[in-house]
């Protein structure tokens, strides 16, 4: 008998080991795919194939993660889902790191490889930061979070906002969206480095000749569209102008300016597209990088 039909037979945390072709997840019900993409209109709008894809990955998805309620929250199978749906949404035309395309789907996973957990809380998780400044002086503060993501640790999300998903995305929100997109912005980092808003780049990324030369476009457009954007929170904080469309939150730093514009690229493209041109092209690249190079 293989490997792959031995599978069926192995509990999930095996499972959990072996090459993603031999093993054989739990499938997702007919009717709780229908309601979760009933319930989450950028899914919904999705093309049969693109939603079949994205029904995969999320059965690899859930297999490969570890959920866990805090604050005696209980994960139901529904949620569960909506989270993966939503975490594998940005997987669904990308390549890994190291190519234009794969020829394995499930292999885009890896670029959720460096953790297992997911945490849930009821709602917005208050956690206590500290800071020196240049003088030497400690501030602590609190901070409250929708969501957090750690370099090579787990995921932190509320579910209220995650059940809010529906509503958030009118105004170019996605909370599980942005807490993933910090990962690929992770990925490979070294333990010394932090979040920058340039995640790794495929091969040949925008047809440019080498990395550095797609780096280099790639942090010069992202650079372009982060300094308009602080100047236009500035100028409405300052001044009454009108508040830009995404939240002021991504003028915080170039890695949150990434996350918070990811978030409005998958769950409102057509806004998207009017407000950042320059990056629907840029992010085209990174994650349809099969159709950006054919067209």
């Amino acid at each position: 008998m293989s490997p792959p039909s031995l599978a069926r037979f192995l509990p999930t945390f095996v499972q959990r080991w072996l090459p993603r072709p031999w093993r054989q997840p739990a499938a997702v019900p007919d009717e709780l795919w229908r309601d979760t993409l009933g319930q989450l209109p950028f899914l919904d709008v999705l093309g049969s194939h693109e939603q079949e894809q994205l029904r995969q990955l999320c059965r690899h998805f859930l297999a490969e993660k570890e959920f866990h309620g805090a604050n005696g929250l209980v994960i139901t199978d529904a949620m569960a889902l909506a989270i993966a749906a939503q975490a594998c949404l940005p997987l669904l035309h990308m390549a890994t790191a190291t190519a234009n395309q794969v020829t394995d789907p499930l292999q885009v996973l890896d670029w959720y490889g460096d953790f297992v957990g997911i945490v849930v809380q009821p709602g917005a998780a208050v956690a206590q930061r500290e800071i020196t400044d240049g003088s030497g002086v400690v501030h602590r503060y609190r901070e409250v979070l929708a969501g957090e993501a750690m370099d090579r640790g787990p995921i932190m999300l509320s579910w209220e906002d995650v059940a809010n998903a529906a509503q958030a995305a009118q105004r170019g929100s996605n909370v599980v969206i942005h807490e993933f997109a910090h990962k690929f912005d992770m990925h490979g980092m070294r333990p010394d480095e932090i979040p920058d808003g340039a995640p790794p780049l495929p091969r040949h990324f925008m047809g440019k000749a080498g990395q550095q030369a797609a780096r280099e476009h790639w942090r010069l457009t992202m650079q372009n569209a982060y300094d308009r954007f602080r100047e236009a929170v500035a100028m409405a904080e300052r001044f009454g102008e009108k508040a830009p469309w995404l939240d002021s939150y991504a003028a915080k730093n170039p890695a949150e300016f990434f996350a918070v514009t990811c978030e409005a690229y998958f769950v409102s493209r057509g806004r998207f597209a009017e407000e950042f041109p320059d990056l629907l092209t840029l992010y085209d690249g990174f994650f349809r990088p099969a159709s950006a190079v054919s067209a």
